[in-house]
């Protein structure tokens, strides 16, 4: 009889411990987080993007004349956030290096404001740091040389990029920052050349690793769609690799590369200018545009504030 009374005790301090539990989840907790998912979004009426980098930046090659992605995310933005305005700034300086972005933003007060006063940052960099590296080797027949070479580089440039990336969240702590990837804009001419497309996928890597260590930075590949063009498919890439295989053997020959260089009037990939066959057309500069765009709704909080 005693064992039942206990029994019955333990049941019911159970059932008053779980209404207690219910009453206290319903009565607090609940509400809480009721309340958290209910704090509205608010399009921002106006947003200033702040771009900063080399000739990407700069919309080198851009035959259109609209400063290249800039232009072109701005119209992005407006089109799908109807009540924002949108304002940018364009700090891209062609042949820019990562330490020379740095020593502009060091010696220009103007530039300082215009990052503080950013919304959202977009950067381009890394090409020209990868270029100084690859123009003195890449004639070498050695793979492994040139390995070695960008091996060096690498970490140069990550050290430099890392006090790049200190000095732009120094002015501004709180502004999301995306940093687009460079590309191969000879892949079309010399698919199968791992030298080239190694070293830049090594720089690529190394410049997202450097970008994971800070705050609301976000990198954005556009290697894919800039190397390789209107060949997205891995069949159209298997043909350009047997067409260079029979006209190049699997090498980069100095003859060929200035041949490509010079040539005004055509270039294999449909998205790079014929003005230098190095750069972005304006079908290039809309596809990056995309892919950056693409990532800037993905983390969007620089469209909104809370209310």
């Amino acid at each position: 009889m005693k064992k039942s009374i206990k029994w019955l005790w333990g049941a019911l301090l159970l059932v008053l411990l779980m209404v207690g539990g219910w009453y206290g989840y319903q009565r607090f907790i609940r509400p809480s987080i009721s309340q958290q998912q209910q704090v509205k979004r608010v399009e921002k009426r106006h947003i200033k993007l702040v771009a900063v980098g080399d000739s990407l930046t700069y919309g080198q090659g851009d035959e259109k004349k609209n400063g290249g992605y800039v232009g072109i995310i701005k119209q992005k933005i407006q089109d799908k956030y109807k009540k924002t305005s949108v304002s940018t700034v364009n700090y891209g300086v062609s042949g820019d290096r990562s330490d020379q972005i740095l020593a502009r933003l060091n010696k220009q007060a103007e530039m300082r404001k215009d990052l503080r006063d950013a919304d959202v940052i977009v950067m381009t960099v890394g090409g020209n740091d990868l270029m100084q590296t690859l123009e003195k080797d890449i004639m070498m027949q050695s793979q492994a040389k040139i390995q070695s070479s960008v091996n060096q580089a690498q970490g140069t440039y990550e050290n430099k990029l890392n006090q790049l990336f200190t000095a732009v969240r120094k002015e501004n702590k709180h502004a999301p920052i995306f940093v687009m990837s460079i590309y191969n804009p000879v892949y079309t001419y010399f698919p199968d050349v791992a030298a080239i497309n190694d070293s830049i996928n090594q720089w690529n890597q190394a410049t997202q690793s450097v970008t994971k260590k800070y705050s609301k930075m976000h990198f954005v590949s556009i290697y894919k769609v800039m190397s390789y063009g209107q060949y997205q498919t891995k069949a159209q890439r298997q043909q350009l690799i047997r067409q260079e295989e029979k006209v190049n053997h699997g090498k980069v020959q100095q003859s060929q590369l200035l041949s490509i260089m010079s040539n005004k009037n055509h270039n294999l990939n449909e998205y790079i200018s014929t003005e230098d066959n190095f750069h972005p057309n304006n079908l290039g500069y809309q596809h990056m545009a995309s892919r950056l765009f693409k990532s800037m709704v993905k983390y969007d909080s620089w469209e909104f504030v809370r209310e």
